[in-house]
């Protein structure tokens, strides 16, 4: 490739971008030994007793362009890095760092090629697929008092839904380790984190000592696709609702996601009653 005046240095060649990557590695670990994030380390068997929040999903996607190999290893990663969350303990204070937790993805620990993004396409890459279980855990906290402080979203439309439409059922993104997911727990009380895998699903969980007085609802408004030049993009936004759990009242509503996602998937696979004109 030819090196353009406007050009950033990342892009060069891949060996600058490794060499990007690894500095941005490197500052964040700089970061973590000198800021003042107090970061969650115990972990326990025994359950809290309050499910606060709970989620499930399928570890393996079918259809058209779809590699199940791919597939295959990324539920194998998913396992992996849920056998280092499971029965993490978030104490009153305590941020829940994703890499702090899971460490650097590789092939001596066990870790298979899986689905990443890159550049905005999608290719096969070690440790590939945890953003979805990233999701997993974004969902979770939306879910409950907890406060999210670090988020980096990908595309919403990796593959055609199935079923009924779930906000958010992807478009959390992690990459090692400057790319992170952080929630803090800023409440009175312990949390506690479950993560697992079974029969080809992936089961989370985040429980607490006792009930808390709110409740948590996401809700979807506007939700369409979108043609802008030559290619598609979902859209929609996405709010969290807070409820009072004694009368059910609204008390709150935040946008969690503007959403604009490019379509990741076969453009014949959109339908046809959800696309809109620009």
């Amino acid at each position: 490739m030819l090196w353009k005046k406007d050009m950033l240095f990342c892009d060069i060649s891949p060996t600058t971008y490794a060499i990007s990557e690894q500095k941005e590695i490197l500052k964040r670990h700089l970061k973590n030994l000198t800021g003042k994030d107090k970061f969650c380390h115990e972990r326990r068997e025994e359950k809290l007793p309050n499910l606060l929040s709970e989620h499930d999903s399928n570890l393996i996607k079918k259809g058209k362009g779809i590699d199940i190999r791919l597939q295959e290893n990324k539920a194998d990663n998913i396992a992996l890095a849920c056998s280092q969350m499971n029965g993490m303990i978030i104490h009153p204070g305590e941020t829940f760092s994703f890499w702090k937790v899971v460490g650097k993805t590789t092939k001596r620990r066990g870790y298979k090629d899986g689905r990443v993004i890159e550049n905005n396409r999608l290719k096969p890459g070690i440790g590939g697929g945890l953003c979805n279980l990233a999701n997993t855990l974004h969902l979770l906290v939306l879910h409950s008092p907890m406060t999210v402080t670090e988020f980096h979203s990908h595309s919403d439309a990796l593959a055609p839904d199935h079923g009924k439409r779930v906000p958010f059922a992807t478009g959390t993104s992690v990459s090692y380790n400057n790319v992170d997911y952080r929630f803090r727990n800023d409440t009175d009380q312990d949390v506690q984190l479950l993560l697992w895998c079974q029969d080809l699903k992936l089961y989370g969980e985040l429980r607490s000592e006792r009930e808390y007085p709110w409740t948590y609802e996401l809700v979807e408004e506007n939700h369409h696709f979108r043609k802008e030049g030559e290619k598609y993009y979902r859209v929609s936004k996405i709010y969290r609702l807070t409820r009072s759990r004694e009368t059910g009242e609204v008390m709150q509503k935040d946008l969690v996601l503007d959403n604009h996602s490019e379509v990741m998937f076969d453009y014949s696979l959109i339908p046809e009653d959800q696309i809109r004109e620009a």
